[in-house]
């Protein structure tokens, strides 16, 4: 899919303008077991609050997010790229909430994804980026094989949705200043 897929940045509106979408997606994430900040049962009504205040920080310049979309328009994937940080820290940025739709993994989607907010954030001049992910998971392989550092775990850092135990590792990247790698244009 990652060559059938198209991957955008959204203004403020059109985060508003495209919640229904990105609350199936968070559901479907979350139902499928996603250690993503959200237990079980996830209430579209809380979906809904988390994309609604993704759009105030968007409107904010706080972040900005992007999705992906597959040849019928369908949203299959966002991430999101945190650059509300203190003055001492101009130049980092963090990646979350990377979510695939369950319907639409290992086709390349998340690759794209982790690929344009990586030239998102080389084009806003960030060069060290942090995420984490659930210890175990797919995720960690993605990053790994995308270039990311692991830097550590830690155990027991939080919750699966159905309320077990989980640790938490941490990535970082540092971004080489200069042209965008995938051809992305935000």
């Amino acid at each position: 899919m990652s060559g059938s897929v198209r991957v955008r940045v959204l203004s403020a509106d059109e985060v508003k303008a495209s919640i229904e979408a990105l609350v199936d997606i968070l559901i479907d994430c979350v139902e499928g077991g996603a250690a993503i900040s959200f237990m079980l049962p996830i209430s579209r009504h809380k979906a809904i609050e988390f994309w609604e205040r993704a759009a105030n920080h968007v409107a904010c310049g706080e972040r900005v997010l992007l999705i992906a979309e597959d040849l019928d328009g369908r949203v299959v994937g966002t991430v999101q790229l945190i650059t509300a940080f203190p003055e001492n820290q101009p130049q980092r940025a963090d990646v979350s909430k990377m979510l695939v739709r369950r319907d639409a993994r290992r086709q390349g989607v998340a690759a794209s994804l982790l690929a344009a907010v990586e030239d998102v954030a080389r084009e806003a001049e960030k060069s060290v980026l942090v995420l984490d992910t659930a210890t175990g998971s797919d995720a960690e392989r993605l990053y790994e094989r995308a270039g990311w550092q692991r830097v550590g775990e830690i155990p027991d850092c939080g919750y699966t949705p159905d309320g077990k135990l989980c640790g938490t590792t941490f990535f970082h990247k540092r971004l080489s200043p200069g042209e965008v790698q995938t051809g992305f244009t935000p």
